[in-house]
């Protein structure tokens, strides 16, 4: 199933306390979390739930030296500006959806640069700073400064390394060479057994999906593709010293999406088995259809 907490039950938990808005019960349960990768994450999970951006509001007027609701309230509202935006074509999206994008990333960099400027050992801000900035077109040095930035605190953080290469994809105004550069560097200067691997298998997918039907598939079945695929799963899902770090499934839907259209249903079953049905939207959104319909589609084909 789609698992917006990859079965976490600290997170589930901590989802239900913010669709509820029950501040009280779920600020204690954030401020326990001491690893800021952590946190991060779950507060990228939060900032998906409908509803927050109105407790959030309250919250922050009853407390205004509350960052942690200020940090979860510019997290939502990035979140919230996708919404609004969708995930058409620049050309399908309306003059109010532009409009309600713009105007809450506005809200958003204001109220994360404020929690940064408060509490400058937090990672979260950084995050999040990176996706707004990308989505406000503020430009290369900007992105590169915030990703620097997000380091800084927490070098090898996995999802920042995941918004940089968003940041260098060609549809975002970098070029394949530059994605796959940052993809390789950052996979092989951390040691085997780091999360950074999954990098290169994203990057070939963005790469794939620019591709004109019947071009795609040969660049992904490329000796050389698969080469360098195989390469960065042994390097980090499939090595030893892979640590499963929180949402280690998002990860290991990667490769086994990425295998399976590939036509290497042994390893693919492989990291379907680990996964037992658990079900991240990305990278199942880059198919048509339903995530869950194909990721039921790759797995049984796999496991004949």
């Amino acid at each position: 199933m789609l698992d917006p907490a990859c079965g976490d039950e600290e997170l589930r938990l901590l989802l239900a306390q913010a669709a509820e808005g029950d501040w009280a019960a779920l600020r204690p349960g954030l401020a326990a979390v001491e690893d800021a990768s952590e946190l991060t994450w779950l507060l990228s999970a939060l900032s998906e739930v409908g509803g927050v951006e109105e407790w959030t509001a309250k919250a922050i007027a009853d407390g205004p030296d509350d960052s942690p609701a200020l940090l979860l309230s510019g997290a939502r509202h990035v979140s919230w500006a996708w919404e609004a935006r969708t995930g058409q074509r620049a050309a399908q999206v309306s003059e109010e959806q532009w409009r309600l994008f713009h105007e809450r990333l506005e809200i958003a960099e204001e109220q994360l640069f404020e929690v940064a400027e408060r509490e400058p050992e937090w990672l979260a801000p950084w995050y999040f700073l990176q996706i707004s900035g990308r989505g406000a077109s503020l430009g290369r040095d900007i992105g590169r400064y915030r990703f620097e930035a997000a380091l800084r605190r927490r070098p090898g953080h996995l999802d920042s390394h995941r918004q940089r290469l968003q940041q260098l994809c060609a549809k975002w105004g970098g070029s394949h060479e530059e994605m796959h550069e940052f993809a390789r560097d950052s996979m092989l200067s951390a040691p085997e057994g780091s999360p950074l691997g999954e990098l290169v298998a994203l990057a070939h997918l963005e790469h794939w999906l620019d591709l004109a039907d019947g071009a795609d598939h040969a660049y992904l079945t490329s000796r050389a593709v698969r080469s360098e695929l195989h390469e960065a799963a042994e390097r980090s899902v499939l090595h030893p010293a892979y640590g499963r770090p929180r949402g280690w499934q998002r990860a290991h839907n990667t490769f086994a999406m990425v295998f399976s259209l590939i036509d290497e249903p042994q390893t693919a079953h492989r990291l379907f088995q680990e996964l037992d049905g658990v079900v991240t939207e990305s990278p199942w959104y880059y198919l048509s259809g339903d995530p869950v319909d194909s990721y039921r589609g790759h797995r049984d084909l796999c496991a004949r």
